[in-house]
């Protein structure tokens, strides 16, 4: 597993992008295995503010990068589930990981 380095949640920019930053950079973060559906952006938006308030620390998991943009599973400090998994279990998000493996 990669290792994890924290950052701080500046803001939340749709079901599946998240813009943090660490120490002197910002940058965009993907939600990894993750796939919000268009009439699902807002719930899910919604659903990461309220778990990710501005400033909330968070632990990357990088598993690659898209586009230019490092996609990893993000896990709020103090927290054992990663908001990917979170998502998904809310019935806002489906695991596009399981669905690339079957």
């Amino acid at each position: 597993m990669a290792p994890a380095s924290a950052a701080e949640v500046l803001q939340v920019r749709s079901g599946s992008l998240l813009q943090v930053g660490d120490r002197n950079r910002t940058y965009t973060v993907e939600l990894a295995c993750v796939s919000v559906d268009d009439e699902q952006q807002s719930d899910a938006i919604a659903w990461l503010r309220q778990q990710l308030p501005r400033r909330r620390r968070v632990n990357l998991r990088p598993v690659g990068s898209s586009n230019g943009q490092l996609v990893a599973r993000v896990t709020p400090l103090g927290d054992d589930s990663d908001l990917n998994a979170g998502l998904i279990a809310a019935g806002l998000a489906t695991d596009r990981c399981s669905a690339e493996l079957g």
